[in-house]
Order: C-alpha cells, then structure tokens, then sequence
C-alpha cells in the first residue's frame, strides 16, 4: 500500500489548525471520513464566512444605497467596504474598477456584450486558447455571430501547456480581444499571462484574464499583470456563492454601455430617456446578494490572516504527491504535464470511466470531480470524453493524499 508521508507544515501555516475551521469537513460519508478533493468547483466555507453570513442576514440586512434609515445606511457601508477589501486584494488602482456580479461567468458576459459588441467588428478577431472553460468561450463564440468578428482559437501541447509560438504568431493587427484563462480548471496549467499580455499590448489589443483558479492559490497584482479585466468568483475563494468580481481598467468600463438595465444603475429615468451612473454602479443593476457579499469580505479578510505563498506551497506538495501516487499506478494516465501547474490533478483509467472511477472513490468517502469539466473542446483535443481531478485547497492535509492512494488502489483493483 503506498504510504504518503505527513509532510512537514510549512512556515507560518497549519493546514491542521485551518482545517479544524471548517465545519463541512467533519463529517462521514459512506462510513468513511470526508476526503474533499473538489475545491476547484466550489470550495468549503470557514466558520468566520459562515458566522459573517448568519450575522449580516440576523442583525444588519436591509437593502443598500437606497434607504435613509440607520439599518439601511449600515448595510451599505459593510457592503461597500468590501469594495475596498477586493480592491486591496487584487491590488487595483481604485474602487471603481471594482464590480460586483454573481460569479465570474456574469464577468465574462458582462465584458462580452458591453465591451465586445461596442467595440468590435467584422474583420475583427478574438483570441482565446484551447484550453478555455465554456464560460470564456461561448460568449466570444455569440460576439463573433453578432458582430462579424473572427473567433480564433491558440492550440495547446500536448503535455497541456500552451503553444506559446503559435499564440504569438497569431496576434496581428487585427486582433482586438484576446480572453485567456489564467490556470485551467481541467489541468492546473498556469499561463505565462504577464508576457501574454505585454504582446497583446504591442498589438493596442485587450485582455480578459479568468483568473477563477488563480485567485485562491496565487497573489494577484492587477497593476503589475497590466490585464484590462479580469474575472473571478467567490465561491471559489471560501465565499458564499452568487458573488463574484469584475476588475476593469476604469477609462474602459467608462466606454462601456450598461449589461442590465433597471434600478440603482440609473441617475435618471424620464419615459422619453434614462441616463445611466458612473461605474462601477453603472453595471450592478438591481438589488446585490447583500449579506453574501459583505460574508464574501469575511472571506477575504480570513485569507489575509495567512502567508498566502505558504498556502501555495502547501497546496502544490499535496498535488504533486498525488501525481507521484498516480505515476507509480499501472493503468492511470496524468492529463496535463505542463512545467508550470497549480493544485489540481486530472487523470485517466485505461479500463475506467472517469465516472466510475470518481463512484469508486465516493464509496471511499472521497469527492472528486468527473466529466468534461466544461472544457469539452479540451478534452477532445487530448483524445479522451472525460478525466477525474482532484482539486486540493488549503484545508487539505497529507491524510488526504493517503486515503486518495487507497481509493485508487480499490479502483486499480475492480478495472485492472
């Protein structure tokens, strides 16, 4: 049986003291322990984001930006703050680059129809990589349909990394947007973004950065990357769901008309012409999840409570020993070898179904993810309907990895 080594807690980070933080964690399923390895879809909720719900929904909702009362002016203010914690963590320029959406699918949407059907054109082109999440490729594909504009797609190597000469060959004059993902959620593959986006540049292109993986394992600077937008979701981050950010370059967003119309995003309505706010508000039309996103503040200010290149580091030993556990198994193939990769781990079985595989590990009390991912163009270019990944988050542990081993070793076992 293979035995995975507790590793040794990395500096100024205890992923056994956080792990105790996190109520979902402690409990059984099938008669085994929770081994949660699907981070990547959704991550667990610490209690400090779970008492921040609770308490903002008992003792502080009431609607924002609309009401004179005291509640109202309360909720507003908590809720507006953490336009400021999101703008210090990804270290934006100001607050108004800051917009608040369900997730980073409505980010993409957003700059798709507001920025892409303004702006391009036909003989225009958008670029993007095979290596896309649907959500930054279905809405290019409808802004290519409505505008003329070419959609043009970067091929990817083999070992899953990307075919940078080819990217590069491909910027020309014409190319106005390019949307790239900054970790693919199917492989862990980390992109070179900051060079990407230099290029780009030469090129007076913009840059849509779906940073939905990156944001929880890696440090972003905005400013320093130089990205036009970019889009992440908070669920992903140990927020509630139905949150998420748009961070755009503020002379861009000014150029952008509204995604939704109706209230709060108006200055004015007249039945002849309505005339529209400033962003960010500009684009948050209608009441927000307010009690989410002030809780989603608590998430953020949870996270800042650590060394988060440690957590990192951490994350990366956990993945890197699944792999070792998988290479050292007859019959399991990694998916996505590229030199560069994040904490998630997709593979394959020569005789298995990814979805029996991921039954197998189920019975085990182990989640993982099965199925295309939502990058169903991906996993036709590496030849394969489906692959299992483990996805691991800072509340992993080492014991993890090891009943990770034994569910492959049950799987090894019943396809051969």
């Amino acid at each position: 049986m293979t035995h995975i080594a507790r590793l040794p807690t990395v500096a100024h980070f205890d992923p056994y003291a956080v792990r105790a933080q996190f109520p979902c964690l402690h409990q059984e399923v099938n008669g085994h322990p929770l081994v949660f390895l699907d981070s990547a879809a959704s991550a667990q909720k610490p209690q400090a984001v779970l008492d921040a719900l609770m308490h903002a929904y008992a003792h502080n909702y009431a609607n924002v930006h609309r009401g004179v009362y005291s509640l109202s002016d309360r909720a507003t203010q908590q809720f507006e703050a953490v336009r400021e914690k999101v703008r210090a963590f990804i270290h934006a320029a100001s607050e108004k680059e800051i917009i608040f959406t369900r997730g980073a699918t409505e980010g993409i949407n957003l700059v798709a129809h507001s920025y892409g059907m303004t702006h391009l054109k036909e003989g225009d082109e958008i670029l993007i990589t095979a290596i896309e999440h649907h959500a930054n490729i279905v809405p290019w594909q409808e802004v290519a349909k409505r505008t003329g504009a070419e959609l043009r797609v970067a091929p990817i190597l083999d070992s899953g990394a990307l075919d940078e000469d080819a990217f590069f060959a491909m910027l020309s004059e014409r190319t106005k947007m390019v949307a790239i993902t900054h970790m693919s959620n199917a492989l862990g593959t980390i992109l070179p973004v900051e060079r990407i986006i230099r290029a780009v540049h030469k090129m007076g292109a913009v840059v849509l950065v779906d940073a939905c993986q990156s944001a929880v394992h890696d440090v972003l600077d905005v400013q320093q990357m130089d990205c036009d937008f970019l889009v992440f979701s908070g669920h992903k981050l140990y927020a509630p769901n139905g949150t998420g950010v748009l961070y755009g370059k503020y002379n861009l967003l000014e150029s952008m008309p509204p995604y939704q119309m109706g209230g709060e995003m108006i200055t004015n309505v007249t039945f002849e012409k309505s005339d529209f706010q400033a962003p960010p508000l500009r684009f948050e039309a209608g009441t927000p999840v307010i009690a989410e996103v002030i809780a989603f503040g608590a998430a953020l200010d949870y996270l800042s409570t650590f060394d988060r290149h440690a957590i990192a580091r951490h994350e990366v030993q956990l993945a890197e020993a699944a792999r070792d556990v998988l290479h050292s198994m007859q019959g399991f193939r990694m998916m996505g070898e590229a030199p560069h990769r994040g904490a998630i781990v997709s593979f394959t079985h020569a005789h298995a179904h990814a979805n029996d595989i991921g039954f197998v590990l189920d019975k085990c009390g182990i989640a993982v993810r099965t199925g295309h991912h939502c990058a169903q163009p991906l996993m036709a270019r590496l030849g394969v309907p489906a692959t299992a990944r483990a996805s691991f988050a800072m509340y992993n542990i080492a014991e993890d990895v090891e009943a990770f081993a034994r569910g492959l070793h049950k799987v090894q076992k019943m396809f051969g």
